[in-house]
């Protein structure tokens, strides 16, 4: 039973920490290039956030076998063994882009980790508890960007609707339980994706009514928790893994 639970315990460390990774990458990318001088500074520090976060959940799969240390798990693994959800390797877009993009990911987050402070592994507990006032932030830094720009002048509201049109099919990724999610629930390591996802759609469609934009209808994009994923996930670990690619082992 403990070897099951590691499994599990392994399992949602790889989806956290990717999640974490991959968007951490996609954010880290505007630095010095994003459209006033506070937001360049604000996106670098969501990326820092997010890729401390990944150390931490890494390192306990990294603990837990699936590689000598956080960094190997980050830098070693082909875009098969990723677990993180389609929504965070979509392109950056225009700034409204990466803002819906960010606003969609944290309203998922910041419950899950909610959820995960309470896991009967206290790892788990422990890497929540650290992350969850990060993602506090980062949700109400990323609401109160959709509303100023939805409901602000008919260009940044057309841009933040496109925006909202081409990601909103992804997100539901992240509440959509498979096999292994109901298992982490059941074992009381992680919340029920079922309430969480209620939860979600309560904020997001509160957030959108604010921000006058309207929710597109249609299928849900997923398979990235599977490791199916789109072909801009090996552009990204193109970018971020040929170092170590090409010199193994380098240290600075």
């Amino acid at each position: 039973m403990a070897g099951d639970t590691d499994k599990l315990v392994c399992e949602l460390a790889l989806r956290m920490g990717d999640n974490a990774l991959i968007l951490g990458q996609r954010v880290s990318a505007w630095c010095g290039h994003a459209p006033v001088l506070e937001e360049d500074i604000a996106l670098a520090n969501v990326a820092l956030d997010l890729i401390g976060q990944t150390k931490l959940w890494l390192g306990l799969a990294a603990e837990l076998g699936a590689g000598d240390n956080a960094d190997d798990v980050a830098f070693l693994r082909d875009a098969r063994g990723f677990r993180n959800s389609l929504l965070v390797e979509q392109p950056n877009g225009d700034y409204g882009h990466t803002l819906m993009r960010q606003f969609l990911f944290d309203a998922w987050h910041y419950p899950m980790l909610q959820g995960l402070k309470e896991s009967a592994d206290i790892r788990i507990a422990e890497i929540a508890e650290k992350s969850a006032k990060e993602a506090a932030y980062h949700l109400e830094r990323s609401s109160d960007f959709v509303v100023r720009l939805g409901d602000g002048s008919d260009e940044s509201h057309d841009r933040m609707q496109a925006a909202l049109n081409a990601l909103y099919p992804f997100a539901g990724e992240l509440t959509a339980p498979d096999e292994t999610d109901e298992a982490l629930a059941a074992a009381g390591l992680a919340p029920d994706l079922n309430v969480l996802r209620q939860q979600y759609d309560d904020y997001v469609s509160r957030i959108f009514a604010e921000a006058t934009l309207t929710v597109p209808e249609g299928a849900v994009r997923k398979g990235g928790k599977a490791g199916l994923h789109t072909e801009e996930m090996g552009y990204i670990l193109a970018d971020m893994q040929w170092l170590q690619r090409a010199y193994p082992g380098a240290t600075w």
